[in-house]
C-alpha cells in the first residue's frame, strides 16, 4: 500500500533541523501541504533564528511542494494561535500535528536548577498541549486529525541526567491516553514516537559509527506510519537505527485482600500474585481498573454472604 497524503496539511514544529526537518520533507514529497515550525534556538533553546525553517520551505518548494515558516515558540500559547491562524487562512484546515519541537538541558538531578527543569518542562510539555489545544478544535469540526507526541526512552525507562527531559516525555503519553478517548469520536488518532537517530539532540552522547547506522530517514518512516489515514491509536512507536518496535503499558491482574489484611504487612506478604504478570491486561482507559477492584471486592462480599447465608 502506498502512503499518499495529497489534499492534507500539516504542522511539524522543530521542523529546521533533525528529526523534524525529515519529517516535513517526506511529508512534502508525499503530496502534503507542510507549515515547517521552528523558533530557530539552540540545542538547550537558548538564542533564535529562522535561516533554518526557510531552508527547509525553500527546498520544499524547489521540489514542487507548498511549504510556509512560522517561528512560533510552542511554549507561548498565543504564538502557536497565530501559526495556526495563518494555516487557515492560507489553506483551510489541519489535518496533521506532528509534537517534534524540544531541547535539553542535560544535568544530574541533584546538579539541575530547577530553571532548566521548568523550561524542559515548558517546552515538551506545555508546548505539545499548546499546539494541540490549538488544532483541536479545527480537527474536531473538519471529522478527522493525526496527531503524533514524540517521547522517549528516556522517559519511559529512565536515562541518567535527564530527570527534566524523561518527566516531560513521559507526560505526554498521558496526555495522547485521554486525548485517544476524547478525540475518538471526530476520527482523530494521536499516536507517540519513541525516536533514536543521530540529531543535535544526541550528537554528543554517542560515537560517529554508532550514530551513522542511527538515520533519520528510519525514524521518518515510523512518524509517518503513525499520521496517515489508516494509522493506529494509542500506539507507541519505537524506532531507531532500522529497528521499530512497540511499547505498551500493562496492569497485572493482581490480589483483594480481606479488610483485616488491608494493611502494609498483607500487601507486602502477597506480593508476589500482586506482581504475578501471568494474566496482565492492557487497559483502554483509567476506569478499567476501579472496575477490576471494585469487582474483586464485590465478589468478596458475595462470598462471605453465601457463607453466612
Amino acid at each position: 500500500m502506498s502512503i499518499s497524503y495529497e489534499g492534507q496539511v500539516a504542522i511539524v514544529t522543530g521542523a529546521g533541523n533533525g528529526l523534524g526537518r525529515s519529517h516535513a520533507l517526506e511529508l512534502a514529497k508525499r503530496g502534503a501541504k507542510v507549515v515547517i515550525n521552528d523558533l530557530g534556538g539552540a540545542r538547550d533553546g537558548s538564542g533564535g533564528s529562522s535561516a533554518a525553517a526557510d531552508e527547509v520551505v525553500a527546498l520544499i518548494q524547489k521540489n514542487g511542494g507548498e511549504a510556509f515558516a512560522h517561528g512560533a515558540n510552542v511554549a507561548k500559547f498565543d504564538e502557536v494561535q497565530d501559526m495556526v491562524q495563518q494555516t487557515m487562512d492560507k489553506w483551510g484546515r489541519v489535518d496533521i500535528l506532528i509534537n517534534n519541537a524540544g531541547i535539553l538541558r542535560d544535568k544530574t538531578f541533584a546538579k539541575m536548577e530547577i530553571a532548566d527543569f521548568q523550561l524542559v518542562m515548558d517546552v515538551h510539555v506545555m508546548g505539545t498541549v499548546n499546539c494541540t489545544k490549538a488544532v483541536w478544535q479545527i480537527m474536531r469540526d473538519q471529522d478527522y486529525g493525526r496527531i503524533v507526541m514524540t517521547t522517549s526512552s528516556s522517559g519511559m525507562y529512565g536515562n541518567f541526567g535527564q530527570a527534566n527531559y524523561g518527566a516531560a516525555k513521559m507526560a505526554v503519553l498521558g496526555f495522547m491516553n485521554t486525548l485517544v478517548i476524547e478525540g475518538a469520536k471526530n476520527n482523530i488518532k494521536v499516536n507517540a514516537l519513541a525516536p533514536t537517530a543521530a540529531t543535535r539532540m544526541t550528537e554528543d552522547l554517542m560515537p560517529q559509527p554508532v550514530l551513522d547506522m542511527l538515520t533519520l530517514e528510519a525514524v521518518t518512516a515510523g512518524a509517518l506510519t503513525l499520521c496517515h489515514k489508516d494509522s493506529p491509536n494509542r500506539f507507541i512507536l519505537c524506532a531507531g537505527a532500522g529497528g521499530y518496535a512497540s511499547t505498551r503499558l500493562f496492569e497485572t491482574e493482581g490480589t483483594y485482600l480481606a479488610p483485616e489484611d488491608q494493611t502494609p504487612e498483607g500487601v507486602l506478604a502477597n506480593f508476589d500474585e500482586i506482581s504475578d504478570t501471568s494474566k496482565q491486561c492492557e487497559y483502554q482507559a483509567g476506569s478499567g481498573q476501579g472496575e477490576k477492584f471494585l469487582g474483586k471486592a464485590m465478589a468478596f462480599l458475595k462470598s462471605q454472604a453465601t457463607a453466612e447465608a
